[in-house]
């Protein structure tokens, strides 16, 4: 049966810190991935201007006739102490098309401005629909000021097969993933990212500090200045 193109995927009960703990591992993994290579990377100058960062590792992906992807991951935003602890984030919809199979496919997204990082305040939103979004330029060669990437409050990238590109989607909800938010921080994902000072990095748990590292390591702005 296909997936409803609003279907949100399901909390599991299960989820608890460990799950936490394998999902902030393997989105600063991927992170690192995407940036290890020059010539797939994201240009540093980019990521510098980017509000925040949301990371799928492999998001599944079935299509028969009508696709829908369903997947989790994390977001960190810039904050007065540097990129945040974590928020554990999920994402849900469909794409039409002739296609049959099933993939796992990692996302990167980042969020360009104040108005895509309110809307993923306001308990998400829809790639293409609820925001702008557009393929994001990779390589050392790529411009960071195109009107594409000026104009686009999110820019996306995917890797399928080992391969990162800019990907132009649409139809991808991302929703704050507040079951495990509640068992990590005992707070909804909407608190966490609306607080522009976020935890200092000695106070997030080790086990999640590494999304953090990744981003700060490859992005050279550093925390925001609090107003």
């Amino acid at each position: 049966m296909a997936q409803n193109q609003n279907e949100v995927p399901v909390d599991d009960p299960k989820d608890d810190v460990e799950t936490a703990n394998k999902r902030a591992a393997s989105a600063a993994q991927v992170f690192n991935d995407l940036m290890s290579k020059p010539d797939s990377a994201i240009p540093e100058a980019l990521l510098s201007k980017a509000e925040a960062v949301i990371i799928i590792p492999g998001a599944i992906r079935a299509a028969f006739g009508i696709g829908g992807r369903g997947g989790r991951g994390v977001v960190s935003r810039r904050t007065t102490n540097g990129w945040s602890e974590p928020v554990f984030v999920k994402i849900g919809g469909g794409s039409f098309g002739a296609q049959i199979g099933v993939t796992q496919t990692d996302y990167v997204f980042l969020i360009m401005n104040d108005t895509g990082l309110g809307n993923l305040m306001d308990d998400g939103f829809e790639l293409g629909g609820d925001v702008g979004a557009a393929a994001g330029p990779i390589g050392r060669e790529a411009s960071a000021s195109t009107n594409v990437t000026l104009n686009a409050e999110i820019l996306s990238y995917s890797r399928s097969r080992g391969l990162f590109a800019g990907a132009a989607l649409r139809g991808i909800r991302i929703y704050p993933d507040d079951n495990l938010n509640q068992k990590v921080y005992n707070r909804d994902g909407k608190d966490i990212i609306g607080n522009d000072d976020g935890l200092p990095a000695a106070d997030i748990p080790a086990s999640l500090r590494v999304v953090p590292n990744a981003l700060s390591k490859h992005s050279a702005r550093g925390a925001t200045t609090s107003n």
